[in-house]
């Protein structure tokens, strides 16, 4: 399988060097999409299919919520493909949402212990 060409994705936010990141997740999140897609799970065809489908769905985004569709397309695509449930990914997305609002401010938001692994 021919490595994926994340620059001929359409909106990508990039400079001369390559794809930018304003946070760490949007890095985490394209990271994932693109190792998803070297080990099999969709092709680089698919990724760019289901990304420009989220794009769409939002005509008045001005490129500043990129990565939150990038997320709802990799969502999309690893439910559909039944890679995660979507009920643990609810889940899962409630722990963490859970742990941000007890985490104070300035510190790293971490799950408890006891928190699901669905």
């Amino acid at each position: 399988m021919s490595a994926p060409d994340p620059l001929a994705l359409p909106g990508i936010p990039r400079d001369a060097e390559g794809p930018v990141f304003a946070e760490p997740w949007q890095a985490q999140a394209f990271a994932l999409a693109v190792q998803l897609s070297a080990d099999g799970a969709f092709t680089w065809a698919e990724w760019a299919q289901a990304l420009s489908a989220e794009l769409v769905r939002d005509p008045t985004d001005d490129g500043s919520r990129y990565y939150e569709h990038w997320v709802a397309a990799l969502e999309a695509l690893t439910a559909g493909r039944g890679l995660v449930a979507a009920t643990a990914m609810a889940a899962r997305k409630a722990d963490w949402a859970e742990a941000y609002r007890h985490t104070p401010h300035g510190r790293p938001v971490e799950l408890s212990p006891g928190a699901r692994q669905t």
